[in-house]
């Protein structure tokens, strides 16, 4: 829940269909009342946020408050995302917390290099999963100040 009330869309990106069932189970287990919205590459991932070819019908909808985001899929992975996202000035200010099985500190150097919010690695029991999402859900939803949800800001 954002700070005005309103849920906001958390984008994940996820080529793993267990992992993507497993996070939105510990979404309504930590009771966070978010949308959530899934894409399976890097490619699929480009699309949401630029409202391309299959998101075009998201045209007006906002654009997500919070992206999770896997750094190991298949066609565009998401060191490639990430850095396309954070060198695109009206989705550079989405917060994104890459989410990945990496443990390698040559991808969390690259990723926080390329703009990354937060590194966590997945937790394997459902148990911390769960512990892990009401964690970025309270810090993200709660603690921190979002910017307005404002793809084009005058300034």
């Amino acid at each position: 829940m954002g700070k005005a009330g309103q849920p906001l869309t958390i984008l994940m990106a996820d080529d793993d269909a267990d992992d993507r069932l497993l996070t939105q189970e510990a979404l309504e287990e930590a009771r966070l009342v978010n949308y959530l919205h899934f894409v399976e590459d890097g490619e699929q991932l480009m699309d949401y946020l630029f409202r391309r070819d299959k998101y075009a019908h998201l045209q007006d909808d906002p654009m997500p408050g919070l992206i999770l985001l896997d750094l190991n899929m298949p066609k565009k992975d998401g060191r490639e995302a990430l850095e396309e996202i954070k060198r695109t000035p009206h989705l550079r200010r989405i917060p994104i917390v890459v989410l990945t099985t990496s443990k390698g500190e040559e991808d969390i150097y690259r990723s926080y290099d390329l703009g990354a919010s937060s590194y966590i690695t997945k937790p394997v029991t459902f148990a911390a999963l769960v512990k892990v999402i009401q964690a970025i859900g309270k810090y993200w939803f709660e603690l921190v100040e979002l910017p307005p949800n404002d793809p084009d800001p005058a300034f």
